[in-house]
């Protein structure tokens, strides 16, 4: 849910009020308020929203759920709400685990060792073949993977490395591991950051006062602590400067 930055959060451990323009209201009566804000708004500049293409998708980690999540109505149709929803070619589930997400992945990426096989057959050289993975498989494994990866169960991460041993039984040739390449792009995606003054977590990455290594990020969560921004913070620390 998007929350605008006069928005503030009461740090209660039950339902949570949201206070806004010096009023409590409850969340979800806020959200449907946005939303028949963004309908009236698509009305006016002639545009329409296509409700049986729209999904609610709820994610509520709160041990005590004393109110009842009622369905958002667009135009007077109901929206219908999802467990997991596929957004950018990524599942997205309530739970914010990775299972759907992966199971999805590496169901193609299997079958795009069929291909893979079948150049191994008409005698292809290594450097095409490996050129051939990187291209067809190593690119749907990775697809986001600094999103998800951290969050993964090992179930889910021995899945996805059982795809690259075949491909690298294949090959003939050493292949990086998923872990590997997580690590390479959560690297270099915490670069791009730092070099964007205006990117919005270039504020993620604060120097210590000894100029070298960068402030942790406090977490209370072990979901939030293998998510990229601290998972990044830790590689960039662990480079040598």
């Amino acid at each position: 849910m998007w929350v605008p930055r006069n928005l503030k959060l009461e740090t209660r451990s039950t339902a949570m009020p949201l206070m806004w323009m010096g009023v409590c209201v409850s969340p979800f009566s806020f959200l449907k308020a946005e939303v028949q804000h963004l309908a009236v708004w698509c009305a006016d500049n002639n545009l329409l929203l296509n409700t049986s293409k729209t999904k609610e998708l709820i994610v509520d980690f709160r041990k005590e759920k004393g109110e009842t999540h009622t369905p958002i109505h667009i135009n007077g149709m109901t929206v219908e709400r999802v467990s997991s929803f596929k957004f950018l070619g990524t599942h997205i589930s309530e739970t914010l685990t990775w299972t759907i997400n992966t199971s999805s992945l590496v169901k193609k990426a299997n079958q795009r060792l069929f291909f893979l096989r079948t150049l191994k057959k008409n005698h292809l050289s290594a450097d095409i073949l490996c050129n051939f993975y990187r291209c067809a498989i190593e690119s749907i494994l990775t697809n986001c993977i600094t999103a998800w990866y951290g969050n993964c169960t090992v179930a889910d991460r021995k899945s996805l490395q059982r795809v690259v041993k075949a491909a690298q039984h294949i090959t003939r040739t050493p292949l990086p591991t998923i872990e590997v390449v997580q690590k390479k792009r959560c690297l270099n995606r915490a670069r791009s950051i730092l070099r964007d003054l205006s990117h919005p977590a270039y504020r993620l990455f604060q120097l210590l006062p000894s100029g070298r290594r960068y402030r942790c990020l406090q977490t209370k969560t072990s979901r939030f602590r293998n998510s990229f921004f601290p998972t990044a913070v830790s590689l960039l620390n662990s480079v040598p400067r």
